[in-house]
């Protein structure tokens, strides 16, 4: 059931305003016009983006997978397009030590069947040696190919923290496309979700109404301790962790502090 008119003037503090539902509706029928228009802008950078040119390199180049060395040109599978997730590594460090940010974006980058099946191919690449990294895989549980991209040269290594995409054409292999930043953030489903509720993503950068929960600095979410508390403190891991099989409390991030 609906709130009546005569409920109207109970306004919730720090929540929207209470209205009927052909109230609502107009409101929500005006957003979507500017909702359609950034869908529409979406779709033109999108084109812009598809008409970028490309950079050749040495698609025989070796990275390190669960096999040992393999060309790079291996990863598309036999496809012709291919897109990696370059995850930092803190060399070293304990699982709960490694980058939040990059865990979080992986996570969400953990099936590649629709990819696959419009003839794309996924693996992740990291600068960590190739048995620190084995061992993190195992143990967050990710199918999707790994491999280990230490000391390489860009396009292949160098910075990491990017979403990057390449073409094949025979045994040419060309860079197309990267970004970094908030331009990962296309890939992290959960962020576009928080976008739509009420309280959004509870970050303080955030234009909320008044009275609405303050928000805290970005990425806050994306570490907690084993109750659940944000904290980006020795006691805590990368949010997915604590879904791992047997994970257990910890006390330290094992990488001399060097978390934001």
């Amino acid at each position: 059931m609906t709130t009546t008119p005569d409920d109207l003037a109970a306004a919730l503090p720090g929540r929207p305003p209470v209205v009927d539902l052909a109230t609502w509706q107009t409101a929500r029928d005006e957003l979507l016009v500017r909702e359609k228009a950034y869908t529409r802008e979406g779709d033109a950078l999108a084109a812009a983006r598809r008409r970028l040119p490309m950079v050749e390199f040495d698609g025989t180049v070796e990275v390190v997978g669960p096999d040992g060395p393999v060309p790079f040109r291996d990863l598309f599978q036999g496809r012709d397009e291919l897109v990696v997730y370059k995850h930092m590594w803190y060399d070293g460090a304990p699982h709960q030590g490694q980058c939040e940010g990059c865990t979080t974006t992986a996570w969400h980058l953990k099936d590649a069947v629709y990819l696959n099946a419009r003839g794309v191919s996924f693996a992740v690449l990291t600068t960590g040696s190739w048995d620190e990294v084995a061992s993190f895989v195992e143990f967050m549980g990710y199918t999707e190919p790994w491999y280990s991209v230490r000391d390489m040269d860009a396009p292949v290594g160098s910075d990491m923290g990017h979403i990057t995409c390449f073409l094949r054409d025979g045994d040419r292999v060309f860079l197309t496309y990267s970004t970094t930043g908030r331009g990962n953030e296309r890939v992290n489903g959960s962020l576009g979700l928080l976008d739509m509720t009420p309280y959004g993503r509870g970050e303080a950068w955030e234009d909320n109404p008044e009275g609405r929960p303050e928000g805290r600095n970005p990425c806050w979410s994306w570490r907690s301790d084993a109750d659940g508390n944000p904290t980006w403190g020795p006691t805590s891991r990368p949010v997915p962790q604590w879904t791992r099989p047997g994970v257990t409390p910890v006390e330290t991030l094992g990488r001399n502090g060097h978390h934001h």
